[in-house]
């Protein structure tokens, strides 16, 4: 088998420098810059035509693993040109968000979600977060996996429940309502 999205070459946009040494890759570019570990049996090129992954013969799962890293290698070029984000709204009566920053100057979001205290969320490094409201807040990073594990811990603390749709969720999602009981 081969891995179709492995064969692919990763474009790079300008402003991106890619830095190869032995198993390790540094990309960097405007919005920062990432470094991703290769594993045993994988080969990175770069030419003109840019990135390229190869899996070494005779290593059970280097095939899979070609796919695998070439995308993760792809998120990482996207966001150190572009960034990701992802939005949630805070759907409830009361429920709001206010934004701030620690001391040692990472991102806090202050939420009240209908408990007896107020909620606090530190942001790990890289992450930021922008409120253009009370009852929406957007996580940005160039780190794709961080950000929308970001998100998922926000969501946890308030999941929209079935009835009324109340809680955390995220701006593109769906919510189906069930129908309340009839007597």
């Amino acid at each position: 088998m081969s891995s179709r999205i492995g064969k692919l070459n990763i474009l790079l946009p300008t402003g991106v420098v890619v830095n190869v040494d032995g198993n390790q890759v540094l990309i960097k570019g405007p919005k920062g810059e990432m470094l991703q570990i290769i594993p045993q049996g994988l080969n990175i090129s770069q030419g003109p035509e840019g990135i390229s992954v190869s899996a070494n013969n005779g290593l059970d799962n280097a095939d899979a693993l070609r796919g695998t890293i070439r995308a993760v290698l792809q998120n990482h070029v996207i966001g150190v040109s572009q960034g990701f984000s992802k939005k949630l709204l805070l759907v409830g009566t009361g429920y709001r968000v206010a934004v701030s920053k620690t001391k040692d100057g990472c991102a806090k979001a202050d939420l009240t979600l209908g408990f007896s205290h107020p909620v606090s969320y530190v942001a790990p490094i890289g992450i930021e977060f922008i409120s253009a409201a009370q009852t929406e807040i957007e996580i940005k990073g160039t780190n794709k996996q961080l950000v929308g594990q970001v998100a998922a811990d926000i969501r946890r603390y308030r999941e929209p429940e079935p009835y009324k749709g109340k809680g955390i969720r995220y701006s593109d999602e769906k919510i189906i309502l069930k129908e309340v009981k009839k007597k």
